[in-house]
């Protein structure tokens, strides 16, 4: 399934690293990011390594216990989901797509039948569809309304367990070319 997402996000013009299976909210989803370099080396030097364990956020509410936060070494350029049906989709990408453009990724139709488009593209949920060869094609744009909501504690949280996976699991290298 992975080479079909680098596909699905190469359509959509998003470029980073794709980190797949990421369990938010009850769906399985999969996140393109982008490492801050230099806000990685600067965390890398100074003992600020991912926080994603929730319950170290919820102490952010208590200031004795933190006078400084870490700045986030990840940007999250948009949410890719796998789904079957538009109920499911919506569901899906319903709070994701306060944080960034969210796309579902779908086979190409085995029939005449096609997906409803309209209500996604309503919503600003974007639609790519690949085959099994590779071949993507885009047939919804995703429209970024992350600036209507603005931050949450919850996308802040998101983008340490994404810069722990992206550690965990992309080669250094890989890392600044994504």
């Amino acid at each position: 399934m992975q080479p079909l997402l680098h596909h699905a996000a190469t359509a959509l013009g998003w470029r980073g690293i794709v980190v797949p299976d990421v369990a938010v909210l009850g769906h399985q989803v999969s996140a393109v990011v982008r490492v801050r370099a230099d806000v990685h080396e600067w965390r890398s030097a100074n003992g600020w390594p991912p926080q994603p364990d929730p319950s170290w956020f919820r102490s952010w509410f208590e200031p004795a216990a933190h006078d400084r936060l870490p700045v986030p070494a990840v940007e999250l350029v948009g949410v890719l989901v796998g789904e079957s049906t538009v109920d499911h989709a919506l569901q899906s990408c319903g709070t994701l797509m306060t944080l960034a453009p969210c796309s579902v990724v779908l086979p190409p139709p085995q029939d005449d039948r096609a997906w409803p488009l309209m209500e996604l593209d309503y919503y600003g949920i974007g639609v790519v569809s690949v085959d099994e060869a590779g071949t993507a094609e885009l047939l919804v744009p995703p429209e970024d309304r992350s600036t209507e909501f603005g931050p949450s504690l919850f996308g802040r949280w998101l983008l340490e367990v994404l810069y722990d996976r992206v550690l965990k699991e992309v080669p250094a290298e890989a890392r600044v070319h994504g």
